[in-house]
């Protein structure tokens, strides 16, 4: 059917109010419940090339990642991982170490498959971003600790 899952995804376009639509990967008829498609982000990807040690069961390795988001991230890997492998994801520059497993897996290029892992609970700061997407953060996350208001 070409032209269909364009006309799916400006329909995707208008209801989410979105730039750019989700990407539909595959479309599946379900008999009674319409179509289904790619699940929607939980907070938004931020694409950023940062430096982070991947370990598993029997292997460490540094990388860059792709692309962050509260709930992880994207990464090439040269080690082969298993979707659901439980990994953890190390910041060297805070030494910080989160729990985390393997949820998708990419189609090799130059050796590498992009990878990407997810952490067991969101976690917005391991980033050490500046600036992050609105959605990573609640309020009170925003707040520096020990910030209060000046007077004048």
């Amino acid at each position: 059917m070409p032209g269909f899952n364009a006309a799916i995804q400006g329909t995707l376009a208008g209801i989410c109010g979105c730039e750019r639509p989700p990407r539909v990967t595959k479309l599946k008829f379900m008999s009674d419940s319409g179509i289904q498609v790619a699940p929607v982000r939980r907070t938004q990807r931020v694409q950023i090339s940062m430096p982070v040690l991947v370990r598993g069961r029997a292997f460490e390795e540094f990388t860059t990642t792709i692309a962050v988001n509260a709930h992880g991230c994207l990464v090439l890997l040269k080690t082969a991982v298993s979707r659901d492998d439980v990994v953890s994801l190390v910041n060297p520059k805070t030494a910080e170490e989160l729990p985390s497993k393997v949820v998708s897996l990419g189609k090799p290029e130059d050796g590498k498959i992009p990878v990407g892992i997810e952490f067991s609970e969101a976690s917005p700061l391991f980033w050490q971003i500046s600036f992050p997407p609105d959605d990573w953060l609640t309020s009170s996350e925003r707040k520096r600790p020990g910030a209060t208001a000046s007077k004048r």
